[in-house]
Order: C-alpha cells, then structure tokens, then sequence
C-alpha cells in the first residue's frame, strides 16, 4: 500500500510547518549544546515523519520515493540534522533490513524504527578504510552457532539514542567482498563501547564517534541476510541513504539562498539595496539555477529507485552534485551575508558548517567522482 499522491503533498507540507514552527525556533539552542532534544523527536513520530517508504504493513507509511526525498528536503530546509533522522528508516539503518531481514527482525527493530519509537546507528566506516566496505578491517568468527566480533567503527551517528546498530565484520580480510556478513546488535550487548565526539565542526546535533566492538558476542538471530552476503546489504542501505543526503543537501541550499535574497534586499550599502548589485545578482542566478538542478536530479534518483533500479550511478550523482551545490549556495550565501554571515544572530554560518559536512558523509565526493568516472568508463559495472 501507498499513500496516494494528495495525502503525500499534504504530508510535505505539514513536515514544513512542523518544521518553521517548532524546530526553527529552537534549532540554534540545539545545534550549540550539541544534543537533539527528544520531546520534538516524539511530536515527530507522532505526526508519522519517520515512516518514509517503509511498507504500511511493517509499520511505515509507504511513500513513494520522490515524496519521501520532498518530505526529507522540506524538514532540512530548517535542519537538516532532523532530516537526517527522517531519513534514517528508509535508508542507511533500516533499508537493509526491509529487504534482507527476517520476520523476527523486521518486527522487533524495523516497525518502532518507521514509527519513531526507537533509533538506531549504521556502523559502517571504520578509522582506516573508510568507506571501502569491502577493505574493513573488523573481524568475526564463528562461535557454534553464534559470532565473536572485534574492530573498530568511526563517525558513527546517534551513539546517544539508538537501540540498536546495523553493523559489519569480515570473516577473512582477504575475501574482499565476499567475507562481509551483516549484523543486528542490541546497544546493550556486552563488549560494545560507544565512544562520542565532541565540538564538531558541523552536524553538531548528532551524537556521533566510535563504536568499538571487544569480543561482541551475538546469536544466529543476529545476523542479516546471508553469512559473506553483507556487501549487498551495506549496497542496499548506502545507496537509499545516499538519495537522503542529496535530499537534505537541496533543503539546505534551498534555506541558503532563501537567507541570502532576503538579506540582500533588506542590506543597504552605497545608498542601494545590495540586490541591485550585479555581482549579488549573478551569485543568486547561479545559487538559483544549482538548486533546481540538484533537485532535478534528486528526482532522478528517486524515480529510478521507485521503478526497483539499483540507481548506483544516480544516487552517486545526486548526492555528489547536490551536497556541491548546497556548499557553493551556502559560501556565496555567507559571502553576501559579510561579516554579519560569521555572526549567531544569522542561521548561515551553520548551514555553512553543515553544507561542508554534507560533501564528506555518505562517501567523500572525491570517492563519488571517482565512482562515475569508472562506471561511465566501463571499469566499475553499474549493478
């Protein structure tokens, strides 16, 4: 089931209001003390935010994906800290799960993630290889039935919150690919050890830093999917979450350029509104022209994933793009602002420090470069 596309425009547009009403006013308080305050996180869930395109049955709301990348786009235009967590159950911590995980699982961990009941994490970085999946260097091995996990996981989100963390181990190094295997572990498991960060220097909000596992010890009912199987779960959750960060990269901009139009008409220098300058003027155009464009392809991708696609291209594409194009908007934005744009008193320092951040997760767009170039090449296959 989903919902239809009436109920679907009317749910983007309640997320907005939400949003300018109750996180606007308070997200600079939250951003600077470093924590998201939970009471807005419940009136979310209670309005349904978190359900995305999780199935009805399973305890979402069953959007389609391009009304699911609005919804994500219209709460980030405010923070995209919380359209991170709107985006969450649909892509990097529940989408794996969605498609690989057992009834057991799907019921205990998928249904309260999509209702908003409880968080979770994605542990997948690792301090040395990065966001080569296939390079990690934590290991597991079998212990009977079960599995023994040791390593490290680094810029892990909501240490703070999650119940529980979607992760991966290798059984030998050298299988590459084919040693991962994806697992299910409860934030009380004994030998875990969360590890925050803290005075970041953008996604301030979000409790993020080491999750290190000292001989993990899980149940079969841990594991997701199949043993040496747990790329394409990774795959899986990466590539939706991917279409959550170009989502949440539009809204930023969007909310960028929202400030600096605003801002140059208000600003007098010279006798004259700073708008009818032609350098403002040409910033705003290619701020402008950037932003529709990145939305253009964010639809791209969602569409793609709607008709069952892998969209390993697209979603590399739309993130790439529109986290550079929320960082030029936000740079020109500041660069408008003067030295007013390095004050509190405005919202464009933090969208800058957040935009910066937005290039970095999800794949470094130095690795998103590299991606297309091979896949349009024919080096890297595209499935």
């Amino acid at each position: 089931m989903v919902i239809d596309a009436q109920a679907g425009t009317e749910l983007v547009a309640l997320a907005g209001d939400f949003a300018r009403r109750e996180i606007a006013p308070r997200v600079e308080e939250y951003d600077r003390n470093e924590r998201i305050p939970r009471d807005l996180l419940d009136r979310m869930a209670d309005l349904g935010f978190f359900g995305g395109v999780v199935p009805v049955e399973l305890g979402g709301l069953g959007l389609d994906h391009m009304t699911f990348a609005a919804l994500v786009e219209e709460v980030s235009k405010v923070c995209q800290i919380m359209g991170t967590l709107v985006s969450m159950p649909s892509g990097l911590v529940g989408a794996g799960i969605a498609r690989f995980g057992t009834p057991e699982q799907k019921e205990r961990w998928l249904r309260p993630l999509a209702q908003g009941r409880i968080f979770g994490g994605s542990a997948v970085t690792e301090p040395q290889s990065g966001s080569d999946v296939a390079g990690m260097q934590t290991t597991y091995k079998k212990d009977g039935e079960g599995f023994v996990l040791n390593g490290t996981k680094a810029w892990i989100s909501n240490l703070d919150i999650a119940e529980f963390f979607l992760s991966f181990a290798t059984i030998d190094r050298s299988l590459r690919h084919g040693g991962v295997t994806a697992f299910l572990i409860p934030r009380d498991t004994p030998g875990l050890g969360l590890h925050p960060y803290k005075d970041k220097l953008g996604f301030r909000p979000i409790c993020t830093g080491e999750v290190v596992f000292d001989d993990v010890r899980l149940g079969p009912e841990a594991l997701v999917g199949e043993e040496g199987r747990g790329f394409e779960v990774a795959m899986t959750a990466v590539e939706r979450g991917r279409l959550g960060v170009a989502a949440r990269s539009v809204g930023l901009a969007q909310a960028a350029l929202d400030e600096a139009v605003s801002y140059a008409k208000e600003r007098i220098a010279f006798g004259h509104p700073i708008a009818q300058f032609q350098i403002v003027q040409s910033k705003v155009t290619d701020m402008e022209v950037g932003v529709h464009t990145a939305r253009l392809l964010v639809a791209d991708a969602a569409q793609a994933l709607e008709r069952g696609e892998r969209a390993r291209r697209l979603t590399s594409m739309a993130k790439m793009y529109a986290s550079d194009v929320a960082f030029r908007t936000a740079a020109d934005a500041l660069q408008i602002h003067g030295a007013y744009g390095v004050s509190p008193e405005y919202p464009i320092g933090r969208l800058f420090r957040d935009a910066k951040v937005l290039q970095i997760v999800e794949g470094s767009n130095d690795l998103h470069r590299a991606l297309i170039g091979e896949m349009a090449l024919g080096i890297r296959a595209e499935s």
